[in-house]
């Protein structure tokens, strides 16, 4: 069964982070489009983050008790026609209100996805298995970079969301006939009838150390993250790139992402994950500072893109694949749910305040100068994930 559906998740997060990227990458053409300045279109940008920390907060945990069938493929229906929507329109409040209902079926897929990818993955494994599933977000986004400029050239900047909505409608009727449709298992619902389900579980004493390290360092990372992500190509057109460069170079980035969530993943299977972040982390600042002498040169943003992205876009991955080992099966919906959550607080400030620098007319370098400060603060949540041990945690993981 594992090997039937662990390729379906693996799609499912693909279209998810296809659908991430496509505001972002269709934000110089809509501009462009529309008339408008690119900082106005930040609501819209940050909408989706909004949703997807209210539907991770609030719906994903039900996961845990009423099993997860119903929950994905119900979520991905709302994905698809949110997404849809999106295409048709014509307002920045028209983008806002359907970029917060994509988020919101994101916040309640995403989380059972994970949690039922964990519950799938063989024990040796599991930060890699979560890691190698979730990897189908950065390769999503390195899909969208690379055929945005087609997808425009056939049908401007709205085919880019209906192309992906339609997709995510066949994706949900084929999970809807592969997907057992049986709640949690007894053995879970034994081992903890109470927690199951239960918002604050990971907050008890006994996991609050692990739940401080997973959604602190999940928090910050995710605003650095969205930080960069959300202007890159405007910042890659401001460094005298075209807009078709700009989004195909995006696709370093994310290709950047999947590489190194893989290899930072590996090391946490076999216990090295703190100097697994703290090299990723390092390498990001190192890049930040060679992008001034990028101006113009497609080949050096795109290396500097793929050290950027495995540090910063891969240690989101490999973040995430820290729920293997820091709490057990009833609670991994809960927890994820939690630490996206929260973290939406850190993804909905970013593309703010990278609106603000934006708005002041930063040079790239000076840009991703500003982003190194939270990228530091990522290193000292991942000394401190050293601290968490089997005992914090009950003996899971």
């Amino acid at each position: 069964m594992a090997r039937l559906i662990l390729p379906l998740f693996f799609m499912v997060m693909m279209i998810d982070g296809y659908d991430l990227a496509a505001m972002p990458l269709a934000l110089p053409y809509i501009v462009k489009d529309m008339g408008i300045e690119p900082s106005a279109l930040s609501g819209a940008l940050s909408a989706v983050l909004v949703g997807l920390g209210v539907g991770a907060l609030l719906i994903g945990p039900l996961g845990d008790r009423y099993g997860r069938r119903l929950l994905i493929v119900l979520s991905l229906a709302l994905i698809g026609a949110a997404t849809i929507g999106t295409g048709f329109s014509s307002s920045i409040t028209e983008f806002v209100v359907w970029r917060f209902l994509t988020g919101l079926a994101l916040g309640a897929c995403l989380p059972n996805i994970t949690a039922n990818t964990a519950e799938l993955a063989p024990p040796e494994k599991k930060a890699t298995t979560l890691a190698f599933i979730s990897a189908g977000i950065a390769i999503g986004g390195i899909l969208a970079g690379l055929i945005t400029p087609m997808l425009v050239a056939v049908g401007g900047w709205p085919l880019i969301f209906y192309v992906a909505g339609a997709f995510i409608f066949v994706l949900a009727g084929v999970l809807f006939m592969t997907l057992p449709a049986a709640a949690p298992s007894s053995e879970i619902e034994a081992a903890a009838p109470v927690a199951r389900g239960s918002i604050l579980a990971p907050l008890s004493p006994r996991y609050l150390l692990a739940t401080t390290v997973f959604v602190g360092l999940y928090t910050v990372n995710a605003f650095v993250l969205y930080m960069i992500v959300s202007w890159l190509p405007h910042l890659l057109t401001q460094a005298k790139l075209s807009l078709d460069a700009s989004s195909q170079l995006t696709a370093f980035f994310q290709g950047g992402g999947l590489v190194g969530g893989l290899v930072i993943s590996w090391f946490i299977d076999r216990g090295r994950r703190v100097a697994a972040f703290t090299i990723g982390y390092a390498l990001v600042i190192v890049a930040f500072y060679a992008t001034g002498a990028a101006t113009g040169s497609a080949l050096l943003w795109a290396l500097l893109l793929l050290v950027i992205g495995g540090g910063v876009s891969g240690a989101h991955l490999a973040i995430m694949a820290l729920s293997a080992s820091f709490y057990p099966p009833y609670l991994f919906s809960s927890a994820i749910g939690l630490a996206v959550a929260v973290a939406r607080l850190g993804a909905i400030a970013g593309p703010l305040i990278g609106g603000a620098l934006v708005a002041r007319d930063y040079a790239p370098q000076s840009y991703l100068l500003v982003c190194a400060v939270p990228v530091l603060v990522c290193m000292a949540f991942a000394a401190l994930s050293g601290r968490v041990q089997k005992a914090d945690i009950g003996g899971a993981g």
